[in-house]
């Protein structure tokens, strides 16, 4: 990754003009003649080195448009049934209402994820954003730390530079695992909450793989399948996995929106949760507790990941130093009866 910031000189260079001319262009400066030929030029060599020109980057330090951006990466359609997501903007805009701040939300789908955010920002006029579900393949997110623009990721990608909110989801997925195995389950399948190019995904597979690993239990890749946000890949995944005739007593699910998909699916071939197949989800979204059954899950402290997040970036907006820019937030394992283990022992909180 480089530091170095490109200039109007850079700009220059690429369309084969004067700095002025790019000055002139990029400003659109009226009464001046230049072609349209050489217009084009200038705007395409400023489009291809994700230039942001100073003026547009004095604006955005100034804080002028009072405009928080949170950036998803998703498809739309993943968007809706997504009820985490609810708690998260809740929080955020809790966090940002006090000081007058706008939240203003917007979807970069992940194939276009090779297009700059550096458009995104100046487009909108937004201060700083906060990125919720980042992805190890994201190359374009390098183009924010190289302008120094302010933002905040909801989740982590391992030896960045930018400030994150997350936390530790291989812990959080080992010690649930861990719990079904100490109910006495050997084969337990996984259905992930998305494609593992997405940290969280990845992450919550490895803790599941080191809490087989720990207890002497082999790993069968024939027992996992891979979601994709929607209720309908839980429901899609878990009949793959009965389809398929592979041994199973329970399953650990990355996402409780996928759970109940995978619930459906169940039930549908006839089984009982959880005499027949233990289930536990993550993330324990509101409806979690009112299902039937009661579903066991990771609880996230949504509002509190929101919050620390527009902590953080407040702070960078203002200049300021983040006492602390990488915050890990700690989980919960919520016991409900939709893993089987007694109702004495309802929560335990993860290491």
């Amino acid at each position: 990754m480089t530091n170095h910031r490109v200039t109007s000189q850079d700009v220059a260079e690429r369309a084969g003009v004067s700095r002025t001319t790019v000055s002139l262009v990029l400003n659109n400066v009226p009464g001046v003649k230049i072609s349209p030929q050489t217009r084009r030029r200038v705007l395409d060599a400023a489009s291809e080195l994700n230039y942001v020109p100073e003026a547009a980057a004095q604006a955005l330090a100034s804080r002028r448009a009072r405009i928080i951006g949170l950036i998803l990466i998703r498809n739309p359609h993943q968007i809706a049934t997504d009820a985490f997501l609810t708690q998260i903007l809740d929080g955020l805009i809790e966090t940002i209402r006090p000081s007058g701040m706008r939240l203003l939300i917007d979807i970069v789908e992940p194939q276009h994820q090779k297009e700059t955010y550096l458009q995104l920002i100046q487009a909108k006029h937004i201060d700083g954003i906060i990125l919720s579900g980042p992805r190890y393949d994201d190359d374009a997110l390098s183009s924010l730390l190289e302008v120094n623009f302010p933002a905040v990721l909801l989740g982590q990608i391992p030896d960045s530079d930018f400030a994150f909110v997350d936390v530790d989801n291989r812990a959080a997925a080992n010690s649930a695992v861990a719990h079904l195995i100490n109910l006495g389950h050997s084969r337990i399948a996984c259905i992930t909450n998305a494609p593992l190019s997405y940290t969280a995904a990845l992450d919550r597979l490895t803790g599941y793989k080191q809490a087989l690993t720990e207890n002497g239990i082999t790993f069968d890749s024939e027992l996992i399948r891979y979601g994709d946000f929607v209720i309908e890949s839980g429901y899609r995944q878990m009949h793959s996995l009965l389809a398929s005739n592979v041994t199973m007593s329970a399953v650990f699910i990355g996402s409780d929106t996928l759970a109940y998909g995978a619930v459906a699916a169940i039930r549908e071939r006839g089984l009982r949760i959880p005499q027949d197949i233990a289930v536990v989800g993550f993330d324990d979204i509101p409806f979690s507790r009112y299902s039937d059954p009661p579903l066991t899950t990771v609880r996230l402290p949504a509002g509190d990941l929101a919050r620390r997040s527009a902590e953080i970036l407040s702070q960078l907006l203002a200049g300021d130093e983040p006492e602390s820019k990488q915050v890990i937030l700690e989980t919960q394992l919520v016991v409900r009866d939709s893993c089987g283990a007694s109702r004495s022992n309802r929560r335990m909180k993860l290491q």
